[in-house]
């Protein structure tokens, strides 16, 4: 029997306890002594939030098929249990085996979202490794990074030894035998990144110096190990089918926010909206295939006992085979009780179709994402989405039973006028104006429900919108004041609601995305004044963060509001993400003259990423 790293009086003291006992259904179980190598997989966020990440999940999966690798799971304790740690001196736990991270070989962190960032210094700091690369001795955990945020390492390069660049299934088990074979030769941890630098898309930040302009922007950026490249490629797997899927994945014993089977259906978008990152970093789009799906949904659903799976992807309209998939799922389990969740779909006839087919219309809202109130500015972002198109699907809904719709549009983009702002209280009100126009009144569940949602604008790295200009926190608010002036306005003002972002949760966002190494010292600064749990409000102290900017002498406006000139060395173009420089340049022009790049299958707008040999890049059209 496990012998639990809390003991009874602690478990008892905090919200919770089950976050930090495993156990769970699906839990791999291995003697840690009889592996080679122990690898612990960490989601910088609590327990509730990071067991309902896919990427871990397919991770932990994917190492334990391995008899050699024992690949166990971490999460952030939460406020209550962090303070008992710190005041005990109770070092970090893995679930699995309840021992101690910082006798592992390899923390792995995912970094899904950049407020996460204090999280994942809490981790280092609660694990008793040392926050620096540099200060690690021979007998740490080799710290690596991955996921999205990956995609600009510079402002946590400091705090990790090596990030892997690109899709988990590819290299890791490479790099894991390198990491044997240095043990066994005898080799030092300097021995290890040298020849892990070797591999394609392993970045180490330690091999590489950097340079700045006296008016502080990115001179050069060189390595200083001859084993270390000057591009790291993303690394992606060609061919979906070709590499395994969770058959059991892990079950919570408590309510986490995505408590269903997660399928994911394809990976990558053909949509090219300018301001997603995701859309960008994930080409080509890839699809699994009918029946590789088919497969793995019958097995999870069997190994987990859930009552509901979930349809992952990007834009799961633009899967091929959704409808026969779709067909499959009611056929073989409709009936048996099982709900078929359906995200990230456009609202069509179709859509609708499906959609009504498996779920309650009556206890459901439907989701659009215009994304930008008028279609000019729609243009701008290519969103690909017409006014036209937005009002029949919502006309469809409503003759079909739905009554309540969501709308998500985002504020402060580039370009963007008073008129676009306001469009977005003028496109809720004609989708309000619709239900009851068409809708009689003897066939109608009660008042429409029109929720419009405002986040604000943060560019990112490998989009168009790299280049762009980032508004202020007050500009932001401003915006949103002018949006929420005009919905007074609108005659079916009472069935509308408006609701925003916070904004200078936005304006940190903004400086962590598009930030260099000098960053960094302002992130440990503010973990050390208490900043933790930043992408919740309720612990979000911006007043920290300021008052940690300030005293490392960095300055928000640099990485927010200046403007960039397109030769700009940025601190992440030594990554090949897949998308060529090029490409982003002439979208980011596309955006300024309005003009709509038609997507993937519709004609290659030649990105780059057809040098993976996969995807949509080659399906015959």
């Amino acid at each position: 029997m496990r012998k639990l790293a809390l003991s009874d009086e602690i478990l008892m003291k905090i919200e919770k306890p089950s976050m930090y006992i495993g156990g769970e259904v699906n839990m791999i179980k291995k003697d840690p002594k009889k592996v080679d190598v122990r690898f612990a997989m960490a989601f910088p966020d609590v327990y509730t939030i990071g067991m309902s990440h896919l990427g871990i999940q397919i991770i932990y999966d994917l190492l334990n098929r391995r008899d050699d690798i024992y690949c166990e799971r971490v999460y952030s304790p939460w406020v209550d249990l962090d303070k008992i740690m710190r005041e005990e001196h109770i070092p970090l736990f893995a679930l699995e085996s309840q021992e101690p991270v910082k006798n592992f070989d390899f923390l792995g962190i995912t970094l899904q979202y950049e407020m996460c960032y204090t999280n994942v210094l809490q981790i280092l700091d609660l694990a008793q490794i040392p926050l620096h690369a540099a200060d690690r001795g021979e007998d740490m955990p080799i710290v690596i990074g991955g996921g999205p945020c990956a995609y600009n390492p510079e402002p946590l390069a400091d705090f990790f030894d090596m990030f892997y660049i690109g899709e988990g299934e590819t290299v890791y088990f490479e790099l894991l035998d390198c990491y044997k074979e240095n043990k066994k030769n005898g080799g030092s941890r300097r021995d290890f990144l040298e020849k892990a630098a070797q591999i394609e898309g392993i970045y180490v930040p330690a091999f590489y110096d950097v340079e700045y302009n006296e008016d502080g922007t990115l001179k050069s950026f060189t390595p200083n190990c001859p084993t270390a490249k000057e591009k790291i490629v993303k690394q992606v797997v060609a061919d979906m089918d070709s590499v395994p899927y969770i058959e059991k994945p892990l079950v919570p014993f408590i309510k986490v926010t995505q408590d269903r089977v997660v399928l994911e259906i394809q990976r990558g978008c053909i949509r090219g909206c300018r301001f997603c990152q995701a859309g960008n970093v994930y080409r080509p789009l890839r699809e699994h295939s009918l029946e590789y799906l088919k497969h793995y949904a019958y097995d999870m659903l069997k190994s987990t006992g859930h009552e509901e799976i979930s349809l992952s992807s990007l834009s799961s309209s633009d899967y091929t085979h959704l409808e026969g998939l779709v067909n499959f799922l009611i056929d073989e389990f409709k009936g048996k009780g099982v709900n078929i969740s359906l995200p990230s779909l456009r609202i069509d006839a179709f859509s609708l179709d499906v959609m009504s087919k498996v779920q309650d219309i009556k206890k459901s809202s439907l989701t659009f994402a215009p994304e930008a109130g008028s279609q000019r500015q729609r243009d701008v972002i290519n969103k690909g989405l017409t006014e036209e198109v937005i009002l029949k699907g919502a006309s469809d809904a409503f003759h079909a039973g739905w009554n309540r719709v969501k709308l998500y549009f985002m504020l402060g983009q580039p370009t963007e006028t008073v008129e676009d702002m306001e469009g977005i209280a003028l496109l809720s009100e004609k989708i309000a104006e619709t239900y009851y126009d068409e809708i009689p009144k003897d066939q109608r569940h009660g008042k429409v429900q029109v929720v419009a949602s405002s986040s604000f604008f943060v560019p990112k790295p490998f989009t168009p919108f790299q280049w762009a200009r980032m508004c202020t926190k007050e500009e932001f608010l401003e915006r949103a004041n002018i949006v929420r002036g005009k919905f007074r306005e609108m005659k079916n003002f009472k069935s509308l609601k408006y609701n925003w972002h916070e904004a200078e949760l936005t304006v940190l966002e903004g400086v962590l995305a598009r930030g260099d190494r000098r960053v960094g010292a302002v992130i440990e600064e503010a973990y050390r004044k208490g900043a933790i749990y930043d992408s919740w409000s309720e612990f979000f102290k911006n007043e920290v963060w300021m008052e940690a900017f300030k005293t490392c002498g960095v300055d928000i406006d640099f990485y927010t509001i200046r403007e960039r000139s397109l030769d700009e060395l940025f601190p992440w173009d030594f990554i090949d993400a897949g998308v060529s420089k090029n490409f982003l340049k002439r979208e980011w022009q596309n955006a300024l003259d309005e003009k709509v790049t038609p997507n993937c299958r519709q004609k290659c707008s030649g990105c780059g990423a057809a040098k993976y040999g996969g995807g949509v890049c080659f399906e015959k059209r």
